[in-house]
């Protein structure tokens, strides 16, 4: 039996319950998590030193998936917002490399990149977003351009919107950057020390140009001229879970292989929303992480991953941005296959649900479904469960829950409830989700075949993004 400690990124359903339901269907792992209330959230910092008294405690594991962000800034939202100084955020990631050294278990560390994010909503960065945001948005990527294009148009632009925007905002958003850059040139030392087996850095909710992008490639360039086993990677939430599943692989020295199947093959040159390659680009790219290959036919495949794409432009649930639903009939192939739904952001296409659930799912060849949030979220943690699936001895009926919650989520709420539910109140509400979703409840269970008597609720972050789903 293989013995994994994992430290997720936070407290989030996807972060926590997604490791916590492959640990119930896997049957030839122990998984490790620490005390979920030991994690952060949206407003609060993970405690990190009693992280790391519980990674310390634990008897000896083969292998560490850890998210540097909990240890070192107290979660990926307060990696933005921490005022701590570099030499503080220096003595805490130091005991984890102590820790790392005495244990001397394989390594695989993600660490993000931090973003900007293109709008004036402060819910997960500092307080003067809400004014400022979108402009620090322009500012990065006209200086960023102008730097990669010499463009005088971008060059004018910055240098308009720098006289616009306080210089104590920018001195500090700048300062922020350069202590987590500092903080990820040292994550490479370790690199070049042996420190860590894997190293990946996640470029969350980014485009074509910005700050984030030019450090991006800084990283990079440094990877290059050492010679590290380090890799910059589009996406975040779901990382941790694919250098899970990729720890997996390279301890079983099994690496299957997968053919992505487009359903909208002519169109998978398009960029997804809040990432900077196209998505096939990305669904590639998260292939190789998970240790999976790339194959060129379904006949040559141990999987197929199927991905509904999009035709023009990829939908946004959130943001009210349409995009054409699936209108062809879904033929899954006779041998193990993964849904990928990337039609829309934050959420699934609801007609390709009622297509997959107008056919007979065959259990074996069924490897699971994700539809939430990025590209790269729903890409990695579909490829992770149905990988784990794939070369696992399962627990059937596990599986068929954890299948149970991510419909219930990714279709039931995210693509349908959760915009009623917006319409009602202007808070989250338990009695009121529960009424809405009763019918699609009972349809997954009708549809699975599965014995749940009751579906509980919670918000966890108390806003209507993320919902937990509790089937007993």
């Amino acid at each position: 039996m293989l013995k994994i400690a994992m430290i997720p990124i936070d407290n989030r359903p996807v972060c926590y319950g997604i490791p916590t339901d492959i640990n119930l269907f896997c049957n030839d792992i122990d998984l490790y998590l620490p005390p979920r209330e030991l994690l952060g959230d949206l407003k609060t910092c993970a405690q990190s030193e009693k992280i790391l008294d519980w990674l310390e405690a634990l008897d000896s594991f083969d292998i560490l998936v850890v998210a540097l962000d909990t240890i070192a800034y107290g979660g990926l939202v307060p990696s933005r917002r921490s005022s701590e100084s570099e030499l503080e955020i220096i003595q805490k990631i130091n005991r984890l490399k102590s820790i790392i050294n005495k244990n001397k278990a394989k390594t695989y560390a993600c660490s993000s990149i931090m973003r900007i994010s293109n709008n004036n909503i402060n819910e997960e960065e500092k307080e003067y977003w809400s004014l400022w945001g979108k402009k620090i948005f322009d500012y990065s990527f006209n200086l960023h351009k102008s730097q990669k294009t010499k463009s005088y148009d971008s060059n004018a632009k910055f240098s308009c919107i720098r006289q616009v925007i306080p210089t104590e905002i920018l001195e500090d958003y700048f300062a922020t950057r350069k202590r987590n850059f500092e903080i990820n040139k040292i994550y490479l030392d370790w690199q070049k020390e042996g420190i860590l087996d894997l190293l990946v850095f996640s470029k969350d909710d980014c485009a074509q140009y910005g700050v984030n992008v030019s450090e991006a490639e800084k990283l990079q360039e440094i990877i290059i001229e050492n010679n590290l086993n380090a890799l910059v990677k589009t996406g975040a939430d779901e990382i941790p879970l694919t250098l899970l599943v990729r720890s997996f692989c390279d301890a079983q020295k099994l690496h299957p292989r997968i053919y992505p199947q487009f359903l909208r093959p002519e169109q998978t040159d398009i960029i997804s929303k809040y990432e900077d390659i196209s998505i096939k680009e990305s669904t590639d790219a998260q292939i190789s992480l998970c240790g999976a290959l790339t194959c060129q036919s379904q006949e040559e495949a141990d999987i197929v991953l199927i991905i509904n794409n999009f035709e023009t432009e990829q939908g946004e649930l959130v943001m009210n941005i349409d995009t054409k639903l699936f209108d062809k009939e879904l033929k899954v192939p006779n041998k193990p296959y993964i849904l990928a739904d990337v039609a829309f952001a934050n959420g699934a296409d609801i007609n390709f649900v009622k297509a997959f659930f107008a056919q007979t799912i065959n259990w074996n060849n069924f490897l699971g479904y994700a539809g939430w949030n990025t590209s790269a979220n729903t890409l990695g943690s579909a490829l992770c469960m149905g990988i784990f699936k794939f070369l696992s001895n399962t627990n059937k009926e596990n599986f068929k829950q954890s299948q149970f919650i991510r419909f219930a989520d990714d279709w039931a709420y995210q693509a349908i409830c959760r915009k009623e539910l917006k319409s009602l109140i202007s808070e989250p509400n338990i009695e009121k989700i529960s009424e809405l979703m009763s019918p699609y409840i009972d349809e997954i269970k009708r549809k699975f075949e599965i014995n749940i008597s009751r579906t509980n609720y919670t918000f966890p972050w108390k806003r209507f993004f993320e919902i937990e789903i509790m089937p007993e």
